[in-house]
């Protein structure tokens, strides 16, 4: 075997078992990290094993999330019979390594592929904040963008064959996707985009494939939709509207993107021109790629979903109220992103090749700017590291939770409630976690009429937690204000009150 076929079979494995062991390095000290998403999507899971059902800690079924991850959870725990929470680091380790896989074998069929454009990028890949924290956590995007890669391949096959087996299996992907993160429209908004300026089929085909296309696309969601008004009565739970506005969040967007650069916050001030700029690129080569119709390579698959990705993240965010715009939320943009910045340079690179001296030149300054991009990325990871590895991933799992007193005692004395008397919480999910025991979220401010049902429930335990406030919640001190509380239990993380 030559050294380009050994190359092009085995190094994308190294890459990808790097992958894998850096997971285990971030895990091993206390596990993999848990917020309170994690919880109930653990607590969803060991309801499908146990009972055949997708229930969460509160007895609820779950709405405020897709199925399809804690249904993928349920299945690994019912056919291993390890719990989520200790499977997860190897599960993240597998999905990660998967991802890094895939992403090698994509970039061997990108036009103008070459190693040294390859290589960099999984460098970038492997050693990228955003993608770890991702991997190193039990959330739901780390399938969400194993499933967007899978999509990414499945549409570039649909594109050479233009069949109908083909289109229903790129359909039913965007299905899954959806029910995976309600975000994933923007894999069937890609899909659908793409049908649309397809030049490749006549237009009674063209409508034909759209809707088959469409009605496959969205009907785990609808089904899960459904399955949610009818077990809830609400589709996707309670929902705010929106307090950031379109601008604040194209801000955020920029924020973002300045921590994947390394820029400090200090130089926030960079955040709305970077983000503009860059919307404002990936619009323009996505037109000019229409327009010059290169519209059947991998490349452009890719730059459709960036735009819808990022778009669909900073609108939804101005109608609707969740979490800020963060690496989180937006780490499914990243390697699509990186790509979308990166190929064209690559495809710019090798018109030079005539001229050996600038072809040489400008490869040498394209991989030094990698390479530094890169080395930022290293020393984040290696701060992280060295942050994390004698205290835990920050969470439901760290040293701040396994060596709390006010987590033990809730612990080891689950006796201390009266039977038939409510408890609630400021982190309800928290409670649970700790001990298994029941509780309800006190209101959020923005529901006056749940707030008046709290304050007339006549006998109540609250169990709040000094580390885990909630600005959304009402807080201790207006409940205070209103009733008096008799405090059973303090620590210095917390305490157990009475009403």
């Amino acid at each position: 075997m030559d050294l380009s076929n050994y190359l092009k079979k085995y190094d994308t494995l190294v890459f990808s078992a790097i992958g894998f062991y850096l997971i285990y390095l971030y895990t091993r000290y206390s596990g993999i990290g848990i917020s309170p998403d994690s919880i109930m999507y653990t607590s969803a899971a060991r309801s499908f094993s146990g009972h055949g059902t997708l229930t969460t800690f509160n007895n609820s079924p779950i709405v405020d999330f897709p199925v399809f991850y804690p249904l993928f959870l349920g299945v690994i725990t019912f056919i291993t019979r390890i719990d989520p929470i200790v499977a997860a680091p190897i599960l993240n380790g597998l999905l990660f390594a998967t991802v890094i896989y895939l992403c090698g074998w994509l970039m061997q069929r990108f036009n103008n592929a070459n190693y040294v454009y390859k290589w960099l990028m999984l460098i970038a890949i492997v050693l990228s904040p955003s993608l770890l924290q991702i991997y190193t956590y039990l959330w739901s995007e780390t399938l969400f963008i194993l499933l967007s890669l899978v999509f990414i391949i499945a549409y570039k096959r649909y594109l050479v064959k233009h069949n109908t087996t083909t289109l229903l299996i790129v359909a039913f992907i965007a299905a899954l996707s959806t029910i995976t993160r309600y975000a994933g429209v923007t894999i069937i908004g890609t899909g659908g985009l793409l049908l649309l300026l397809d030049r490749n089929l006549i237009l009674k085909k063209k409508i034909i494939h759209i809707i088959i296309y469409s009605v496959t696309a969205v009907s785990l969601l609808v089904l899960n939709l459904l399955r949610n008004a009818l077990l809830a009565k609400t589709i996707t739970g309670p929902r705010e509207p929106s307090i950031t506005s379109f601008s604040k969040n194209v801000y955020y967007l920029g924020t973002v993107l300045c921590d994947w650069l390394n820029i400090s916050e200090d130089h926030y001030y960079l955040a709305m021109p970077l983000a503009i700029i860059i919307l404002a690129g990936i619009t323009g080569l996505f037109i000019y790629h229409n327009l010059t119709r290169k519209t059947d390579s991998y490349e452009h698959i890719i730059l459709t979903f960036t735009v819808l990705y990022a778009f669909f993240m900073v609108i939804s965010a101005t109608f609707s109220r969740f979490q800020q715009l963060d690496t989180r939320l937006l780490a499914p943009l990243f390697i699509p992103l990186l790509w979308s910045c990166t190929w064209w340079c690559n495809k710019a690179i090798k018109k030079l090749r005539f001229n050996k001296f600038k072809s040489v030149a400008a490869w040498s300054a394209f991989a030094l700017l990698l390479l530094i991009f890169s080395y930022n990325q290293l020393y984040a990871d290696i701060d992280r590291y060295d942050s994390e590895s004698d205290y835990g991933v920050p969470g439901y799992t760290d040293d701040t939770w396994n060596k709390s007193p006010f987590v033990n005692f809730l612990k080891y004395n689950t006796n201390i409630y009266k039977p038939g008397v409510p408890i609630y919480s400021n982190a309800y999910e928290a409670v649970y976690f700790a001990s298994g025991v029941q509780a309800k979220l006190l209101p959020h401010q923005f529901f006056t009429n749940k707030i008046a049902k709290f304050y007339a429930v006549k006998h109540y335990y609250l169990v709040w937690f000094n580390n885990y406030t909630n600005p959304e919640l009402i807080d201790l001190k207006d409940i205070l204000k209103r009733q008096k509380l008799v405090k059973l239990y303090e620590f210095k993380d917390g305490a157990v009150y009475e009403y």
